[in-house]
């Protein structure tokens, strides 16, 4: 068994298997900014199966989303308690989505290549998001990693790994007509 299949054995579950350690990092990561920089992957057999290179032009983030559904203000004046209409929002995109477009905010330079879970309590989901700077020449003489300089703003297009499980796109096979080219095409039918 090769380093990576130690590396994901022990990732199968954190809590068990990597125990203190695990713990200290989610109090570390608690206190840091929602988006914030790493300076390498903490989960290196993942990094490197969703694309990841040691290499410039080549940037990890971290970022820490809130679990849940969403809320929305009560109205002021004018409705029945009951039709105020404040839970029960849940977005359509998972949460993975969601850090990856965070992560686009926050450096719109960089585009997003993929993103993998590394960690959660009962408040927070943590993800690591491989961003790539598309103009940087390390990046386009790489044969695997060119491509991404004619594309622009991936995750907004639901075009990584994650968009594309939100999309309902993993389904092949019956029971997944209504989902291509898009769910919209098919006038909101798919999923």
């Amino acid at each position: 068994m090769g380093y990576y299949k130690y590396v994901s054995k022990l990732w199968e579950n954190p809590k068990k298997n990597l125990k203190k350690s695990y713990k200290d990092l989610l109090i570390k990561w608690r206190k840091e900014p929602a988006v914030t920089r790493a300076d390498k992957p903490t989960r290196i057999d993942r990094a490197r199966s969703m694309g990841y290179k040691a290499k410039q032009g080549i940037t990890i983030a971290r970022a820490r989303v809130r679990m849940g559904g969403r809320n929305r203000p009560t109205p002021r004046r004018g409705r029945k308690p009951s039709k105020s209409g404040r839970t029960k929002y849940t977005p359509k995109k998972n949460l993975q989505v969601i850090a990856e477009e965070r992560v686009q905010r926050k450096y719109p330079n960089m585009e997003v290549l993929n993103s993998y879970w590394v960690g959660d309590d009962g408040v927070s989901k943590w993800f690591e998001v491989i961003l790539v700077d598309p103009v940087h020449p390390a990046i386009l003489s790489d044969k695997d990693l060119a491509w991404i300089s004619g594309h622009k703003r991936r995750v907004n297009r639901g075009l990584t790994s994650a968009g594309k499980k939100a999309r309902g796109l993993r389904k092949k096979g019956t029971g997944s007509e209504k989902n291509r080219p898009s769910i919209r095409a098919k006038q909101g039918r798919g999923k």
